[in-house]
C-alpha cells in the first residue's frame, strides 16, 4: 500500500511556481490529507466523502467544487475562492478560513466548530443545521444565508454582517455578538439566551417566540423589532426607551417594570 508521503509526491508536483494538482488522481484516491495545493486549480472537483485533513488550500480555486460530507479537519483555507460550492455536512473543526469566500455555497449540516472565519464572505450560504460552535466569525459576511436549526454557542461574530438572515431556531447562546447587524433577519424562535449584543442592530427583525434570557442588549437598537411571545427575562441594558419603537404581545416576557406596545400592521416591512 502507498505511504503517506508517496500519496503526497504522487498527487502534488511543483509547476511554475505554484503547486500542479492532478485532479483524477484526487479522485481516484478520494482525497490528499496533507497535501500541499497552494493556488491549486481545483474547480469543479467532484468527490463525495473525501479526505482533505490538514491539506493546505491557501488561495486555491475551489469554485463549484462539489465535496459533500469531505473532511477538512485541520486545514488552511486563507483566501481560498470556493464559491457555489457544496460541501454539505462536511467537517471543518479547527480550520484557518480568515477571508475565505463561500458566497452561495451549500454549507447545509457542515460543522465549523473551533474554525477561524474572521472576515469571510457567507453571503448567500444554505447553512441549514451547520454547527458555528466557537468559531471566531469576527467581520464575517452571512448577508441572505439561510441558517435555520444552525448552532452558533459561544460563537465569536462581532462586527458581523446577518441581515437578512433567515434564522428560525437559530442557537446563539452565549455567543459575542457586539454591533452585529441583524437588520430584517428572520429570528423567530431563536436562542439567544446569554449573548452579548452590545449596540447591535435589530431594524425589522422577527424575534417572535425568541430566548433572550440575560442576554446583553446595551444600546441595540430596535426599530421595529418583533419581541411577540419572547422571553426577555433578565435581559442586561435594557431601558423603557429602547423599547418605544418595537413591538411585541400579552406572551411578551420583559424585565420587571418594562412595557411594549402590541404589534400592528404598520410594523410590517415591505421592502
Amino acid at each position: 500500500m502507498m505511504g503517506r508521503l508517496g500519496l503526497v509526491f504522487l498527487l502534488v508536483t511543483w509547476a511554475g511556481g505554484a503547486w500542479a494538482t492532478s485532479q483524477q488522481k484526487i479522485v481516484e484516491a478520494k482525497g490528499c490529507p496533507d497535501c500541499r495545493l497552494v493556488l491549486g486549480s481545483l474547480r469543479g472537483l467532484d468527490v463525495p466523502d473525501a479526505n482533505f485533513r490538514g491539506a493546505n488550500f491557501r488561495e486555491a480555486d475551489m469554485k463549484g467544487v462539489v465535496l459533500p460530507r469531505a473532511d477538512f479537519r485541520d486545514v488552511s483555507m486563507e483566501r481560498t475562492e470556493m464559491e457555489k460550492a457544496d460541501v454539505t455536512d462536511a467537517n471543518f473543526t479547527e480550520a484557518s478560513m480568515r477571508d475565505i469566500d463561500m458566497e452561495k455555497s451549500k454549507v447545509a449540516g457542515a460543522n465549523f466548530s473551533e474554525a477561524d472565519l474572521r472576515d469571510a464572505d457567507l453571503e448567500e450560504v444554505d447553512g441549514t443545521g451547520a454547527r458555528f460552535v466557537d468559531a471566531d466569525m469576527r467581520g464575517a459576511t452571512f448577508r441572505r444565508a439561510i441558517l435555520a436549526g444552525a448552532n452558533f454557542t459561544d460563537g465569536h461574530l462581532e462586527r458581523a454582517d446577518m441581515e437578512r438572515i433567515i434564522a428560525r431556531g437559530v442557537v446563539f447562546r452565549d455567543a459575542r455578538m457586539d454591533y452585529v447587524d441583524l437588520d430584517r433577519a428572520d429570528l423567530s424562535g431563536a436562542d439567544l439566551s446569554g449573548a452579548h449584543l452590545k449596540s447591535a442592530r435589530f431594524s425589522s427583525t422577527n424575534l417572535s417566540g425568541a430566548r433572550l434570557v440575560g442576554a446583553n442588549l446595551d444600546d441595540a437598537l430596535l426599530r421595529r423589532t418583533n419581541f411577540s411571545g419572547a422571553d426577555l427575562t433578565d435581559v442586561k441594558g435594557l431601558s423603557q426607551e429602547d423599547l418605544s419603537l418595537a413591538c411585541g404581545d400579552s406572551k411578551t416576557i420583559l424585565p420587571s417594570g418594562l412595557k411594549i406596545r402590541r404589534c400592528s400592521a404598520d410594523d410590517q416591512d415591505d421592502d
